[in-house]
């Protein structure tokens, strides 16, 4: 009996110290999962999801450039960074027709590097390094911006520890074709020049985000992928011009610059009644494909937009048109026009070549381009008068095209002017304009004197189809109809008369132009001996629809207005023939040019 009590209390013993051991044992548990679950439950599932889930960019697409038909200039097409990761590359089991291979990390390094033009030591180096980096290492870049055709070659070899990355790429479907307008980006898609720069508000994408979840060998989980943020893609810029006009100019710049020597050149085409450019060419000329491929910077741009020059006597016209206008001569006012003339403010004023007293009418003078002569129909306007009506026509600031880096040209203020200045700024010299600026003195006058704002982009196209960002329209009178009619006539002799007649003319067309031949400065305050040589002028013009405006730049194998000359006819010809221009009726009016 004493040892059965015995027996029994020591069973009763251990029992209740089991039971206080199951309670003890429970009260941990219960106070590391209030622990794990309350305490640090939004720190440890921060940490769970950061070692099973990660982020990665939704790439939005860039906009694309249009021409104002819709053909693509510059567009967006879909390219890939392949990556891997380190500390997951391991030999794997690849299953084929022949059954199961063991696919060693040398294997499979070379097998990508085959694809990609890469070694296969290239890329175990970069497993290895990332490795000496970091142990732990999950990412490697392999190589960046493939096409669809690496990508899916690469993804064939079905690699466990190989991953891709989608990023948009910048290509130019027609190469040099308005390369000077386009502009380019950087390889890491940044903005670098022409449209592509000035038109960065419209075009820009705004990326997203996503997230998946990897497993332990840090492959992707299938439909695991969740959309944080949605990309946005950019607008699409629609520009005036016409790539076939513009590859049609560009061919025919660039033959008349090779054949002549010229250093560079520029042909601009705008239509008269908008104001829009339907092409801008420049030679040379930079391909957006291969931008390192153009060394001279210079040439990676638009010289029309960015390089001012002094115009010579193609800005006759303008002096012409605002004495008419002022009302203080006509097309048959008479002048005596000497090779030298030596006005009372101490200006010396000559010609380019010496010559006998010409009796020259206002129209002779357009068609001898006397420098005396304008002097002395110039002079008949105050300086203030001459000031006003170039500015009107747009002298003296930049173009409402809102070309990046756009050059102002340089015209001083009146009461600035010194005696040779006051007379050289009447023909075309002691200022400076760019080639898009003559266009527009052309497309005034062609315009029955009214300036219209220069168009290059029509808009920004958003995804819904409507356009944003649509250039204002309304012209301005800078001179009377009738001054800008009998300048059109005026210039009508000059194409008809001038020395260059032969070589500029267009049959069935009555055509209004006129020649200019300017010294190129040096950048130190005195001249070259090269000379920037143009021509300028509408058709048709008894109802005037395009201006082709030329200038070759130190032609050194032909220096005056005949290197520029077959560029002009050619490329109105084709302006005209190919937007079907009616023919000219009546014949032009016959003006006097002498006395």
């Amino acid at each position: 009996m004493g040892v059965s009590a015995r027996s029994t209390r020591s069973g009763k013993r251990r029992i209740a110290i089991t039971v206080v051991l199951l309670f003890a044992i429970v009260a941990l548990f219960v106070v590391r999962l209030v622990d794990i679950q309350v305490v640090r439950a939004d720190t440890l599932s921060a940490d769970s999801l950061g070692n099973r889930s990660v982020e990665q960019p939704i790439y939005g697409s860039r906009g694309d450039i249009v021409d104002a038909n819709g053909v693509v200039l510059a567009g967006t097409v879909m390219r890939y960074n392949i990556t891997l990761s380190p500390r997951n590359a391991v030999e794997f089991t690849r299953t084929t027709a022949a059954g199961d291979q063991t696919v060693t990390v040398a294997q499979a390094a070379a097998e990508v590097g085959a694809i990609t033009g890469q070694t296969g030591d290239a890329i175990l180096a970069i497993i290895s390094s990332s490795l000496a980096a970091n142990p732990a290492s999950d990412y490697a870049m392999v190589t960046k911006a493939v096409d669809v055709s690496v990508f899916r070659a690469v993804d064939a070899l079905e690699i466990p520890w190989i991953y891709f990355e989608k990023k948009p790429g910048r290509v130019y479907p027609d190469g040099a074709v308005a390369g000077n307008l386009v502009g380019f980006v950087s390889s890491e898609g940044e903005a670098q020049a022409g449209l592509e720069i000035g038109q960065d508000s419209c075009l820009a994408s705004t990326d997203g985000t996503e997230t998946y979840e990897k497993g332990a060998d840090g492959v992707r989980l299938p439909q695991s992928t969740v959309t944080e943020k949605a990309a946005v893609d950019g607008g699409d810029v629609v520009t005036t011009i016409d790539s076939d006009l513009q590859w049609f100019v560009q061919q025919a710049l660039a033959k008349q610059a090779q054949a002549t020597g010229a250093a560079w050149g520029t042909v601009v085409v705008q239509e008269v009644k908008t104001g829009k450019l339907v092409a801008v060419a420049d030679y040379p000329s930079v391909d957006p494909n291969n931008v390192n491929g153009t060394t001279n910077p210079d040439d990676r741009g638009s010289r029309a937009f960015t390089a001012s020059f002094e115009p010579g006597s193609t800005f006759k016209a303008l002096t012409a048109a605002s004495v008419l206008d002022a009302g203080k001569a006509t097309v048959n006012t008479q002048v005596v026009a000497p090779y030298r003339y030596l006005p009372g403010n101490g200006a010396n004023i000559n010609d380019s070549s010496g010559h006998a007293d010409l009796h020259l009418t206002l129209t002779g003078v357009l068609i001898e381009s006397s420098n005396t002569g304008m002097s002395k129909f110039g002079e008949l306007l105050t300086d203030k008068q001459r000031y006003d009506y170039m500015t009107k026509f747009g002298l003296g600031t930049a173009t409402e095209a809102g070309f990046p880096a756009e050059d102002s040209g340089i015209l001083h203020p009146y009461d600035e002017w010194d005696p040779q200045t006051k007379y050289a700024t009447m023909f075309g010299q002691g200022l400076t304009t760019t080639a898009l600026q003559i266009a527009s003195i052309y497309q005034t006058i062609a315009n029955k004197g009214v300036r219209l704002p220069i168009q290059l982009v029509a808009g920004c196209r958003q995804a819904d189809g409507t356009m944003t960002n649509v250039p204002a329209a309304a012209g301005t009178q800078v001179v009377s109809a009738s001054a800008a009619h009998d300048t059109s006539d005026m210039l009508e002799m000059v194409y008809q008369k001038a020395w260059l007649s032969k070589v500029w003319n267009i049959p069935g067309y009555r055509v209004a132009s006129k020649t200019g031949t300017a010294q190129m400065p040096d950048g130190h305050g005195g001249y070259t001996h090269g000379y920037l040589v143009s021509v300028s002028g509408f058709a048709p013009a008894d109802d005037p629809e395009y201006v082709v405006s030329v200038s070759l730049a130190d032609p050194v194998k032909l220096n005056s207005s005949a290197a520029p000359a077959p560029i002009f006819q050619e490329v109105m010809s084709q302006v005209l023939k190919k937007y079907r221009a009616v023919p000219s009726g009546a014949p032009a009016p016959a003006l006097p040019g002498t006395w």
